[in-house]
C-alpha cells in the first residue's frame, strides 16, 4: 500500500479515537499485556518457536459496539524485524442473536532490512454464537498483501468452547491458510485457559499445521502463555 494512503488511515482511525465525540461518549480503556512460550498465529510460529512478550492498550465505545488502539508483539520475522507494531478497529454489532466482530489492523514490523516488505493491512470477520456453557465461532481473515515475501493470503477457521467453570474453558480450532507466494496449509489447536484472578488468565494449547515440520515455524509445539488486563 502507497505509504501516504496508509499514513493518512491511520490518522483518520487516531482522530476519531480521540475526536470529542468520542470522549463525550467516554467509554472504557484497557490496558493488557502478556507472554509465551511461543508466538502462535494461525497456528504457525512467528518467534521461530521461541517466547515472546505483546501488549495493547484498547478503548471500547459505552455501547460496546466501538474499539480501537495500538498494541506490540515481539516477533522474529524473516524481513529481520523483532518487534510488531499495530494499531486497528473495529465494531461489533449483534445480528439475529449471532455477535459479529469486524475489524481491520494496520501492522509495521520494525527495523526490517531494507527493501523488505514490512507492513500489512489485515481484514477480520468473525461470527460467534454462545448456547449455555457452549460457544462457537467462525472467522474469515484476509489480508491483499502480507510482510516479507508473502502476497495475498486469507484464513478461515471454526472454533468450539466450552466453559467447565466461570473460571475454567476449553477450546478448539482447525483453519486452512492459502497464501500467494508462500505455503498454503491447514492449522489446528486446543487447549484450556484459566483465571487465576480476574485480571489475570493463564493459558495451555497445543498448535499443529500440515506443513513441514521441519521448520518450526510450522511444527507442533505445546504452548503455554500468562495474560494481565487491567
Amino acid at each position: 500500500m502507497n505509504r501516504t494512503a496508509t499514513l493518512a488511515a491511520l490518522a483518520v482511525l487516531a482522530a476519531a479515537v480521540a475526536s470529542p465525540a468520542t470522549a463525550q461518549e467516554a467509554g472504557d480503556w484497557t490496558v493488557s499485556f502478556g507472554a509465551a512460550t511461543d508466538n502462535r498465529s494461525k497456528d504457525a510460529s512467528k518467534s521461530q518457536g521461541d517466547a515472546y512478550a505483546w501488549g495493547g492498550v484498547q478503548w471500547e465505545s459505552a455501547s460496546g459496539a466501538f474499539y480501537a488502539g495500538p498494541g506490540f508483539e515481539t516477533i522474529k520475522s524473516s524481513t529481520g524485524s523483532e518487534l510488531e507494531l499495530e494499531i486497528g478497529g473495529g465494531w461489533r454489532p449483534e445480528v439475529m442473536g449471532f455477535d459479529l466482530d469486524l475489524n481491520a489492523t494496520y501492522k509495521h514490523q520494525m527495523d526490517a532490512d531494507p527493501g523488505a516488505d514490512d507492513d500489512a493491512w489485515e481484514f477480520t470477520a468473525d461470527v460467534k454464537r454462545s448456547i449455555g456453557p457452549a460457544s462457537g465461532r467462525i472467522r474469515l481473515q484476509h489480508s491483499p498483501d502480507g510482510t516479507g515475501s508473502t502476497e495475498a493470503w486469507t484464513w478461515v477457521a471454526a472454533r468450539a468452547g466450552w466453559d467447565f467453570t466461570s473460571k475454567l474453558t476449553a477450546s478448539a480450532e482447525i483453519g486452512r491458510r492459502e497464501q500467494d507466494n508462500s505455503v498454503d496449509y491447514t492449522g489446528w489447536n486446543a487447549g484450556f485457559s484459566y483465571a487465576l484472578t480476574r485480571n489475570i488468565e493463564a493459558e495451555v494449547r497445543y498448535h499443529d499445521t500440515d506443513a513441514d515440520a521441519d521448520n518450526p515455524q510450522y511444527a507442533g509445539a505445546l504452548v503455554a502463555g500468562l495474560s494481565f488486563a487491567f
